[in-house]
């Protein structure tokens, strides 16, 4: 704002200097010589000063263009019988106008008109003993030197009034809209966090809460049975907590822990699940641990989440090996676990889908992914490598 300020300044006094300068010279060139005595130079210091005014604040335009007046008025009768001369104030007369119809409201700028046009008619008239006057030239001069500029000044602020109203409105009209979407959103929002909470979060609950009954009511000498149902319990407690953290980001809590996705500092508490759903699991690292970006620690996390998932589900009670092994320009996760009976339907489409996930997660980094069988026949393998910057 105060650049602003001070440019409007600045070119408010190159305006009055260029006036100054401009009605001076012509004094000067061709009004009356100096010589004619101390009329002369009270007229040129009269102008150089009421132009030099120009440079003055916008709320002494009234004054300033009553100053130019009355200089028109003065000049004439000091110079008299010299009436070949030229306005002191030729310039500053148009810039006077206009300042007064740009920035004054209608009644003082009413007024400074009629000053200036009282003006410049007796600017006119003075000389008497003119026998070739022509009153349409007078009309037009002053038409041109007052009226003209004071229209245009007037002119120019009711458009940029009317701009200004339009940029207003149309502010207002996207202020409204933006709101509109916003609310929209919330609402939507709020909606979709409902039916998480009342119907989903309602389902997944009692689908662990029954796999843990059936699980307790089972006989001894199941254990097939009762690895799948400690896998469905792990699975449920799993979606619970996802559940819980979207429900607090559609409900815009901002906290950190609502906000937070888990990343591979909450591996060890996925592990300590799966040892209590029948999984053993031993994780190795190299590498030293390091600073990874949020995206990567996420999807590692989640894809460790998934091929472990798989191996409760389809493997065997074998030890599943967790390798995670942190490399100047890639970090790279290896989860291998021994091959159970292979599974059909739901449960093997369940799989596929979580396997193209794992690819797809992989390749939105620009990294690797290996998953299949290993050549014993024995184990399967899930392998994925992210891209890092080399420290």
């Amino acid at each position: 704002m105060r650049d602003i300020s001070g440019s409007l300044a600045r070119q408010a006094y190159a305006v009055a200097a260029v006036c100054l300068v401009a009605d001076a010279g012509l004094f000067l060139i061709g009004g009356p010589p100096l010589s004619l005595g101390w009329q002369a130079w009270v007229v040129l210091l009269g102008g150089i000063l009421a132009n030099a005014a120009l440079a003055g604040p916008s709320r002494y335009s009234g004054w300033v263009s009553a100053a130019h007046a009355a200089l028109l008025v003065a000049a004439p009768l000091l110079l008299f019988p010299y009436d070949h001369y030229l306005q002191a104030t030729n310039a500053g007369v148009l810039i006077a106008g206009y300042r007064a119809g740009a920035w004054l409201s209608a009644e003082p700028a009413l007024a400074s008109l009629a000053t200036m046009l009282a003006g410049l008619v007796a600017c006119n008239l003075i000389p008497v003993d003119r026998g070739d006057r022509d009153w349409r030239l007078l009309i037009i001069d002053v038409g041109v030197s007052g009226l003209l500029p004071w229209m245009v000044g007037r002119y120019t602020t009711a458009r940029r009034a009317y701009i200004a109203d339009l940029q207003r409105a149309e502010d207002q009209r996207q202020q409204h809209e933006t709101e509109a979407v916003r609310r929209a959103v919330i609402e939507e929002r709020t909606t979709i966090a409902r039916d998480l909470h009342d119907v989903i979060s309602h389902h997944v609950s009692a689908i662990g809460v029954h796999a843990g009954a059936a699980r307790l009511g089972l006989p001894d000498g199941e254990p097939v049975v009762r690895r799948s149902l400690s896998a469905v319990e792990s699975s449920s407690r799993a979606a619970m907590a996802d559940l819980r953290r979207l429900l607090d980001l559609l409900h815009g809590k901002e906290n950190g822990d609502a906000q937070r996705q888990p990343g591979l500092d909450n591996l060890d508490e996925l592990l300590e699940n799966l040892r209590i759903a029948g999984l053993p699991t031993r994780m190795t690292s190299h590498g030293g641990p390091r600073e990874l970006p949020g995206s990567v620690d996420i999807a590692l996390y989640r894809i460790a989440q998934e091929a472990l998932t798989n191996a409760l589900r389809h493997g065997l009670d074998s030890v599943v090996e967790i390798d995670l092994a942190y490399r100047q320009t890639e970090v790279v996760l290896t989860i291998t676990n021994e091959i159970g009976r292979p599974s059909g339907g739901s449960s093997a489409e369940s799989t596929k889908r979580g396997l193209a996930g794992i690819r797809q997660r992989v390749a939105l980094f620009g990294g690797h992914a290996e998953c299949g069988p290993l050549d014993d026949g024995r184990h399967w393998r899930v392998r994925v490598g992210f891209p890092l910057e080399a420290e």
